[in-house]
């Protein structure tokens, strides 16, 4: 048997193309009220673009079942050949923020070797994340707010009430926001877009310390992408409302749907992240639009070397494939 053909590093720059082409395409629905519109602008950009791609892809995580997505559907084929990987995409994460002009939606992917990522099935999953350069396991998901927020505190030398806590602003969060506040913490509610959330607290400048609440699994599996890249932790575990979605957690081939994941159980082996920013936020740049060109933020990272690189790029419509044109 052949060995599978590796990862290439120039593949970084081609998957910023693709997140790039589908942020552009979204970028003409900013705050126009229609999120189906724009998360269909941003699919079908990001599937054009993948046509040009050197490897032979196989989305895991993507729109939903084949029946449920025309396009970047679980199990689609995608790619012009070359090694073989899997392919986790969010077209446009933040559909109603970008709706509604708000910040911090993005256009994000993310590129594992064959079989590198957890294939979860479209339901919530409970998360917490820290950023990088802390102790292993100074967060846990089994534990309260408060033991999780004083053991974050001891490990960073600081007072928990120095501390921010990104929490999805959703009923269902109301008593973690309640005992967060109650030891002291403070509070950054987002509306949406929990990818942006967990990977800011890797991001310095995005002033977050802990994320923490439910959000999809999807999202979850394409966080855990990037903290892998950056050496962040994380841990996750499904929710689930019924019995169907057990069952469709065990055809998915989860053994134990109790289980904790790590970040590496999450997202593992040679992994790369990239995202380009519609709307800005402290992750990133929103596109900026002229009459015939764009302006375009994004990032891209590798677990296999931890390179983290910011891309702005000026595109000239006049010059470039239809396409590519948002």
């Amino acid at each position: 048997m052949r060995d599978p053909v590796p990862v290439d590093r120039n593949l970084a720059l081609e998957l910023v193309r693709v997140t790039e082409a589908a942020a552009l395409a979204a970028s003409r629905w900013i705050g126009r009220g229609d999120k189906n519109a724009a998360d269909g602008a941003a699919v079908d950009a990001m599937r054009k673009a993948f046509d040009t791609i050197d490897i032979e892809g196989t989305v895991v995580i993507g729109e939903g079942e084949m029946d449920e997505a025309p396009m970047l559907y679980i199990g689609e084929k995608i790619g012009n050949g070359g090694p073989k990987v899997d392919i986790a995409v969010d077209p446009l994460e933040g559909t109603n923020i970008c709706a509604t002009g708000g910040p911090n939606s993005i256009a994000t992917l993310a590129v594992a070797e064959h079989g590198g990522f957890l294939h979860a099935p479209d339901i919530y999953m409970n998360k917490i994340a820290v950023g990088p350069g802390l102790p292993a396991g100074v967060v846990d998901l089994d534990a309260s707010p408060a033991e999780n927020l004083r053991e974050l505190a001891r490990a960073k030398k600081s007072d928990i009430n120095d501390l921010v806590v990104c929490i999805l602003g959703r009923d269902r969060h109301k008593e973690i926001i309640r005992a967060c506040r109650e030891v002291g913490a403070r509070i950054m509610l987002i509306p949406d877009g929990d990818v942006s959330g967990l990977i800011a607290v890797s991001q310095p400048e995005a002033g977050v310390d802990l994320y923490l609440g439910s959000g999809g699994a999807p999202e979850g599996v394409l966080a855990a992408a990037a903290l892998r890249c950056i050496g962040g932790q994380m841990q996750g575990r499904l929710l689930y409302e019924d019995e169907t979605q057990i069952a469709r957690a065990r055809e998915m081939g989860i053994t134990d749907p109790n289980k904790k994941f790590s970040v590496e159980e999450m997202a593992k082996g040679d992994v790369m992240f990239a995202a380009t920013g519609v709307t800005g936020g402290p992750l990133l740049k929103g596109v900026r639009r002229g009459a015939a060109s764009a302006y375009t933020h994004s990032i891209i990272m590798r677990s296999k070397t931890g390179t983290v690189r910011y891309i702005e790029a000026h595109h000239n419509y006049a010059l470039k494939p239809a396409a590519f044109v948002g």
